[in-house]
């Protein structure tokens, strides 16, 4: 899955640096450094999208068709 999300980043009390995307509720990050916590926020959000498609897949009909749609 391939996507752009907004990063909104906030430096945190105890020292180093929040994260969280707007787009994808419950996803957030942190790290030491801003590029840490985009990468954490990253695979947050790659962890809670996959987990989505599953769920939404799991009692699928056999005779739907699954196919991919482009946005942009």
């Amino acid at each position: 899955m391939k996507g752009e999300f907004t990063a909104v980043i906030e430096a945190a009390d105890e020292g180093g640096f929040w994260a969280w995307c707007p787009e994808v509720p419950g996803a957030n990050g942190q790290g030491e450094t801003i590029a840490e916590a985009k990468d954490d926020l990253a695979a947050a959000i790659l962890l809670l999208l996959d987990d989505r498609v599953e769920d939404s897949l799991r009692d699928l009909p056999q005779e739907a068709i699954r196919d991919t749609v482009a946005i942009g």
